[in-house]
């Protein structure tokens, strides 16, 4: 199993000092410190959301993993998702090729639908195509992918592209690209039915009750005639990891709950309490929050469900110290990976 990390970039007062608030760049030099630490380690991936708010500042992913490429050697870079929906699918292509480049073939895109809806106004975009944004877009983003002059007829929200390279060209052929979820059995199988690899966000809940979804994947690629043994299964969450499993959890859980309340706030949720964070940090929860031990439990048990071929770890929800962030990311890279691939004999 791949064993990666991803972040949406947050900035946002830290609880645990003094709810001081970095300025974009401080948080950013932080970040790419943090990829930086993730690549010495081993660790097989980074991902990076591009959001369009106040609250995190890679609303432009691409450009921050483009300097974190230049500081990295092995790890592989990708978006969190990049919301195809809102995005012109060339410009998506020649960034991501252009990464792909300068990493030296380290380049993934992560397109999904996105959990939040402010780059729609931002591009003048209406959220009744909420759907239809998306679907088309994919189909012209894989018709770029096949390479060669692009002969595409344009559709109700694309322009046609009337049979031309585009440039520049990646290192890798094909660029991968993975469709990320958040639970929608539609997207589950549009997933299986390009022949995309899935990740699947699992953020609350009980994940075990996400197992039909992986069995709707594979039963669908499948259907298709695509070979579910080639196509990858990823699942990603929230984390926090600490020697001691007390200490992670009263890190983690000011600016946890800090978070999920004021997003909950906007969609209407009740406020995060403490009780309801502790229920996702059991066994069957969804929080990976604790000693290197719960986590690597967690991760084995989970994979019994889904056999699953990478595993995200978001750090962090909400803004926490930097020097813990690193603390945990070491604790990810030497304990726990070393632990997983012994397992599953990676």
């Amino acid at each position: 199993m791949e064993l990666g990390l991803y972040s949406f970039a947050e900035n946002t007062p830290d609880p645990l000092n003094g709810n001081a608030l970095q300025s974009p760049a401080e948080r950013l030099r932080d970040l790419i410190e943090e990829i930086e630490l993730a690549d010495q380690l081993g660790l097989a991936f980074y991902g990076l959301g591009e959001h369009h708010r106040s609250d995190y500042v890679a609303s432009s992913p691409v450009t921050i993993l483009a300097a974190a490429a230049a500081r990295t050697k092995s790890i592989r870079l990708s978006t969190a998702v990049t919301v195809l929906s809102s995005e012109d699918p060339v410009r998506v292509w020649q960034q991501f090729a252009t990464l792909d480049l300068i990493s030296n073939g380290r380049a993934e895109i992560m397109a999904g639908r996105g959990s939040f809806i402010e780059s729609f106004p931002l591009f003048g975009l209406k959220l009744d195509d909420y759907d239809d944004l998306f679907e088309e877009k994919l189909e012209m983003l894989l018709k770029i992918r096949e390479g060669g002059k692009v002969a595409w007829p344009g559709s109700g929200h694309t322009n046609p592209i009337p049979g031309l390279e585009i440039y520049p060209k990646p290192i890798q052929d094909p660029l991968p690209l993975w469709i990320a979820v958040g639970g929608t059995p539609n997207s589950v199988a549009r997933a299986a039915y390009y022949g995309l690899p899935l990740m699947i966000a699992i953020i609350g809940g009980r994940p075990r009750q996400f197992q039909p979804l992986v069995d709707l994947y594979r039963q669908t690629a499948a259907k298709m005639a695509h070979d579910p043994s080639k196509l990858k299964v990823g699942v990603s969450g929230h984390g926090f990891i600490a020697a001691d499993s007390q200490d992670a959890r009263d890190v983690a859980f000011p600016a946890h709950s800090a978070t999920m309340s004021r997003i909950g706030a906007e969609r209407g949720w009740p406020p995060t309490t403490r009780a309801q964070f502790e229920s996702g940090t059991t066994p069957e929860g969804a929080y990976y929050m604790g000693s290197p031990q719960e986590v690597i439990d967690k991760i084995l048990m989970q994979h019994e469900w889904f056999k699953h071929d990478r595993f995200g770890l978001q750090l962090s929800v909400g803004t926490l110290p930097h020097d813990k962030v690193m603390k945990a990311i070491e604790l990810y890279g030497t304990v726990v990976k070393p632990a997983i691939d012994n397992a599953l004999g990676n």
